[in-house]
């Protein structure tokens, strides 16, 4: 390797390096093109139903209606501006990378003479360059991908690439070898830039620096996600609308210069039955919603909702992925049981292993206690470890795979014992047992980790006090003592908050880095069934269709690598689901980022929290870093009671204004008068928008809260196009009812005939609101917002035609007898609201069951 680098032990020379320096570039991460705030404006125009708002507002310009396009452009403005903000607060993630990444770096080098000494200097770390030799030490972050020249003791947490909980043993070796584990991060002897050093020290060569770092290629990669749940319901309501809105204008325009001979000048009332189809307040309604519910959870719960449809699409998640370490898990071990050689329960096997890890801690004068020697300290009395007084320590190396501490017990003078605690085979190997021991008990151990346990072996043996120091030799015909069980500490809330997700139709997946027995073993301790465990390697063979079908059936996918928990992902989200992610170190990016909704806690890195939608904050400093896993309940909660507001409105919105439009159309072609004027279209259509502000406060029938709040849009289809046709078949018996029975085609009354009909849209409009949101059984007593809004705009649609703005509108009063016949029509029509509701709540319930 150090000639292929054309380096050596004694590092590079200046020369060399500053020419390196110049061919392969600054060891910094590549910056992403940042899109220029325009270029957003005009991609967002993209999305279909803020292109025809635009265009439609154009077009009211066009033929002077001033008012509705300022309001339409208003509209569009706002709905562009929300988007823009959101996505450069998900770009800024890119630049928090930096934040993983050493600043400077202890470099071995040489001046440029031939026989000059190195020296070790501190450097920034983009001026590293291949063949640099480095030292690392305890706490230092690994600042390019290297190669180990020596070690001693060396420990790496590496969860930024991995997810592994704990940190791994790295070692030199001169000939890289697969069986030391799984792909390029299981090598012992490489290193990589984005990890860290637990203990120890080591020298090691670089070989890779920049965009050409594992670190890099894992996460200067990351595909942003695809149409999340909120974007494809929304996509496809929009089309509807579409379609619907480019047929409306040319048929009116045709309509009336077939029948009645009259061409553009029915454009503008042409374009106003166009906005009367348009749900205008529908960004209105969403943006309140949705602001409003991600304030409550705020305040509430201390939940951050930084991506406003993230709350629709919460609402509407069916599958839950988890990265178990830091989420489910805390980031330490406890102990699980102490065994002897028999598999039982023994209190003394645990005396020994705490002794063995407070004398090494104290003896070989580290820095802090390992992971799980601080486990063990945690589950005895330390006056228990204390109670021996030191001789010597050999502490842990990744080799021997084991530490020794050598003790004597008071009163037993001339004895000493050597305690030792290491890897089951290690330890095995240095005792005296005999062939058929060693097998049962490596047997037993087996079984143990087969449950998703850690074990450590104990064993002990008494020597003749002596003078000279201690030495591995000495680690030979050891007594074998027993074994100590360890399993990861499950966070406080996390059994309960999968029971609440599994109560609302969330069903949950484990994506780790760790092993599956490990992982398994969690879901146990939780009470999380495992249907099924997918590890890395199989899931490498599987195409995209296969993995999608597998996911289906598996609970656990374990040894996953950043790409892996992304793939798995995005095959849930090609399988129909509406799938979150929760994950809290840099290793779960780019799954964050593909998930429909990325969810952390507030404790988690810099690039995990800025690559979130959601951030589970909480409100005390007690609620373990925001691990407060029930929140996220509460936050599905939130989204399912915004998502049901919404669908209600748009359901009732789109329903009565179809109804309207196919009223106009086929009024327009029977009446030889326009049947309302485009003012009074879009007073009536601006009333109506008004009354709808209020599913942005109502609350939803609870059944809605008990499953995925999704929006289809064939369903949304078949709902508007049943109810539409039911309200409009009321419009035209009223246009019956004034145009043939009270006034007759040839009357030129038309402002009796557009006052009627104004006034009885606005009623069925209040009807609709009522029936089709509050009809549900179970609904509460008293009147809600919708039906209090409801009651203003029946009032309204009374009374304006009465009062002084009536004649300004072309409206004027109507005879008593009109009200009472307009009440049996509308009797008629709320019954077969009711039938209909009736009818489509036993189809729901027969599809659930």
């Amino acid at each position: 390797m150090l000639r292929a680098l054309d380096s050596g032990p004694r590092g590079l020379t200046e020369g060399a390096a500053e020419d390196r320096l110049a061919r392969f570039g600054e060891n910094v991460l590549p910056t992403q093109r940042v899109t220029p705030w325009p270029r957003r404006l005009l991609l967002g125009l993209r999305d279909p139903f803020t292109a025809v708002l635009l265009v439609l507002g154009l077009v009211s310009a066009a033929v002077a209606s001033w008012a509705t396009a300022a309001v339409i452009t208003f509209l569009v403005v706002v709905s562009c501006g929300l988007r823009i903000s959101g996505e450069l607060r998900a770009d800024r993630s890119m630049a928090h990378l930096r934040e993983l990444v050493a600043t400077t770096a202890s470099v071995l080098r040489r001046a440029d003479s031939r026989d000059a000494a190195p020296v070790v200097r501190e450097i920034p770390v983009d001026q590293l360059v291949p063949g640099d030799v480095i030292s690392l030490g305890p706490g230092d972050l690994v600042p390019a991908d290297v190669r180990l020249l020596r070690a001693s003791g060396l420990r790496v947490h590496q969860a930024a690439l991995t997810g592994e909980s704990q940190p791994v043993d790295k070692y030199a070796v001169d000939v890289p070898d697969a069986r030391y584990g799984r792909g390029v991060f299981g090598q012992p002897h490489l290193c990589f830039q984005g990890s860290s050093v637990a203990s120890g020290s080591g020298t090691a060569v670089v070989e890779a620096t920049g965009a050409r770092t594992e670190f890099a290629s894992t996460h200067t990669g990351v595909r942003r996600r695809g149409p999340s749940a909120f974007d494809r319901s929304v996509h496809g309501v929009s089309w509807i609308l579409v379609r619907f809105m480019l047929l409306t204008p040319p048929l009116v325009l045709m309509a009336n210069a077939a029948v009645d001979g009259r061409g553009l000048e029915t454009l503008p009332f042409a374009v106003a039955v166009a906005v009367a189809l348009t749900p205008e307040m529908l960004p209105v309604v969403v943006t309140t919603c949705l602001a409003r519910g991600a304030a409550l959870l705020a305040r509430t719960h201390g939940v951050i909702v930084k991506r406003l449809p993230a709350l629709h699409d919460l609402g509407a998640m069916d599958v839950l992925c988890l990265d178990k370490t830091g989420t489910l898990t805390e980031d330490r071990p406890v102990v699980h049981r102490a065994l002897d050689a028999d598999g039982q329960d023994d209190a003394e096997v645990l005396r020994w292993a705490a002794v063995n890890a407070w004398w090494t801690l104290q003896l070989a004068d580290l820095p802090v206690p390992d992971m799980l020697d601080e486990a063990l300290l945690d589950a005895v009395d330390e006056t228990e470890a204390m109670a021996h007084e030191p001789v010597a320590a050999l502490p842990f190396d990744p080799v021997r795979r084991l530490a020794t501490a050598v003790v004597s017990t008071p009163g037993r003078l001339g004895t000493h014992t050597l305690v030792v605690k290491g890897a089951v085979e290690a330890v095995l190997e240095r005792c005296a047992l005999g062939e058929e021991e060693r097998v049962r008990l490596h047997s037993l151990a087996d079984r143990r980790a087969a449950d998703g346990l850690r074990l450590l072996a104990v064993a002990t043996a008494e020597r003749a006090a002596h003078h000279r120091a201690y030495t591995h030799a000495d680690e030979r015909g050891l007594a074998f003592r027993g074994f100590v069980t360890l399993r990861d500490e499950v966070t406080d809330t996390a059994a309960t908050a999968l029971r609440d997700l599994a109560d609302r139709g969330v069903s949950v997946k484990i994506l780790t880095g760790d092993h599956p027995g490990t992982a398994t073993r969690a879901c146990h301790d939780l009470g999380l069934a495992v249907d099924g465990v997918l590890t890395a390697g199989r899931l490498d063979s599987l195409t995209d269709a296969e993995l999608a079908a597998a996911a289906r059936r598996t609970t656990v996918f374990a040894r996953c690598s950043p790409d892996h928990k992304a793939r798995v992902v995005i095959a849930l989200r090609a399988d129909g689901h509406t799938a979150g992610f929760l994950g809290d170190g840099a290793n779960d990016l780019p799954a964050l980022r593909a998930a429909d909704i990325g969810i952390c806690p507030r404790d988690a890195v810099a690039v995990a929290r800025d690559g979130a939608d959601v951030v589970l904050a909480g409100q005390r400093k007690q609620d373990n870093g925001g691990k407060d896993l029930t929140a996220i309940g509460r936050a599905v909660t939130a989204g399912r009671h915004a998502s049901g507001n919404i669908t209600a409105y748009l359901r009732i919105a789109l329903s009565s204004n179809l109804g309207n439009v196919i009223a106009m159309l086929a009024a327009g072609v029977l009446l030889p008068f326009l049947p309302m004027l485009p003012a009074q279209v879009l007073v009536q259509n601006l009333c109506f928008d008004a009354a709808q502000l209020a599913f942005a406060y109502d609350r939803p029938h609870p059944a809605a809260l008990r499953r995925p709040a999704v929006l289809r849009p064939r369903g949304l289809l078949r709902f508007i196009t049943g109810f539409g046709a039911l309200n409009a078949l009321a419009d035209l018996a009223t246009f019956a009812l004034l145009a043939l029975a009270m006034y007759g085609p040839g009357s030129d009354d038309e402002a009796v005939f557009h006052s009627g009909w104004f006034t009885e849209n606005l009623l069925t409009q209040a009807l609709v609101m009522v029936l089709l949101h509050t009809g549900r059984r179970g609904a509460g007593g008293g009147l809600s917002p919708v039906g209090r809004a409801a009651a203003v705009l029946a009032a309204f649609g009374v009374l304006l035609p009465l009062s002084p703005l009536g004649p300004p509108l072309g409206m004027t009063a109507l005879p008593l007898s009109y009200y009472a016949q307009l009440a049996a029509v509308l009797t008629l029509y709320a019954a077969a609201l009711a039938m209909a509701m009736r009818r489509l709540e036993r189809r729901h319930a027969e599809r659930e069951a």
